[in-house]
C-alpha cells in the first residue's frame, strides 16, 4: 500500500509503541511515540541490514522522500553504500564551509 499525504498527516503513534507506516520497497514512516514523524529507508548491504535516515516530515514531504530512495536503490545498485555517500557528501561540505 502506497501511502498518501492525509494517511501520513492523520499519524498518529500507538500507545508505548512506535508506528510505521510502509511506502513500499523498503521505505517507511516512523512515527514515533513523542509524535516526531520520521523517514527512513530499510536495506540490504554486503549481507547486512542496515537503515538509512532522510530526515523529518513535514519538512521532507513524501515526493521527496520517494526521490531520495530511488537515489539510494540506484547508489546500492552501482555497489556504493547510501549512508557512507551521505557521511561522505557532509564531509565535503563541511570542508567547502572551512575553507571560504
Amino acid at each position: 500500500m502506497k501511502l498518501n499525504n492525509t494517511a501520513i498527516k492523520n499519524a498518529k503513534p500507538l500507545a508505548n509503541k512506535d508506528l510505521r507506516l510502509s511506502d513500499g520497497e523498503g521505505l517507511y514512516l516512523l512515527v514515533k511515540k513523542n509524535g516526531t514523524k520520521c523517514w527512513r529507508l530499510d536495506y540490504r548491504f554486503n549481507g547486512k541490514t542496515r537503515v538509512f535516515s532522510m530526515g523529518v516530515y513535514p519538512e521532507v514531504p513524501l515526493k521527496e522522500a520517494r526521490e531520495k530512495k530511488q537515489k539510494a536503490r540506484k547508489l546500492l545498485n552501482d555497489g556504493k553504500d547510501p549512508n557512507r555517500e551521505k557521511k561522505i557528501q557532509k564531509i565535503k561540505r563541511q570542508q567547502a564551509i572551512a575553507h571560504s
